[in-house]
């Protein structure tokens, strides 16, 4: 039985993303993709006929990605209490700021993109609900007084620390934070959302 194959679209968009965290928006082409997902010249183009289009593709797939970190993260844990809660939490993010920093490199270089591109926002908008919506799941589950203003609170915060690490002025000069350092931080911002 051969192996599976990853779809199309979600091999040219996981290359838009790779090439976008290597080279910035300026080297995302239709031609660059393909000739880095190795595919026949126009095969992105057939797929996504605009670069607008390829760019809302990045944006729906990173969100889908972030969806699937979050599922195993949760598969591993179960529905945890805020200690075991932090230490996951604290995985993930330990994992998003080493093996998966290109991702989330690319996420904040298109995510600008689309401040200055309306077209984009509403895509972007759509993808980024999908991670509030589940940090709202789980911060109910732990028993947030307001589970969706904390889980507005908590993705700032997440995507505030990874801009830091992986873009900010310290990001040249300090290592990712240790996974206990991370727990530390994520029990000390979980408590300030759980508290009434």
């Amino acid at each position: 039985m051969p192996a599976h194959l990853p779809d199309r679209r979600d091999l040219i968009a996981d290359t838009a993303i790779a090439t976008v965290a290597a080279a910035g928006l300026r080297g995302l082409t239709h031609r660059a993709v393909d000739t880095a997902a190795g595919l026949p010249a126009g095969s992105t183009s057939y797929y996504f006929r605009t670069r607008s289009a390829l760019i809302s593709a990045c944006y729906l797939r990173l969100a889908t990605l972030t969806v699937a970190d979050v599922d195993r993260w949760e598969a591993r844990h179960g529905i945890p209490d805020p200690d075991s809660a932090a230490e996951a939490l604290a995985a993930l993010l330990h994992h998003w700021l080493t093996a998966g920093r290109d991702r989330q490199l690319a996420r904040f270089e298109l995510s600008l993109e689309a401040t200055r591109r309306p077209e984009l926002r509403a895509v972007l908008e759509t993808a980024g609900r999908a991670a509030r919506a589940r940090a709202a799941t789980l911060l109910a589950s732990l028993g947030a007084p307001d589970p969706e203003q904390a889980a507005d609170l908590l993705v700032a915060w997440t995507d505030g620390l990874l801009y830091d690490r992986i873009a900010g002025a310290p990001a040249a000069s300090r290592p990712a934070p240790d996974p206990a350092e991370l727990t530390l931080v994520v029990r000390r911002m979980l408590t300030a959302l759980l508290a009434p």
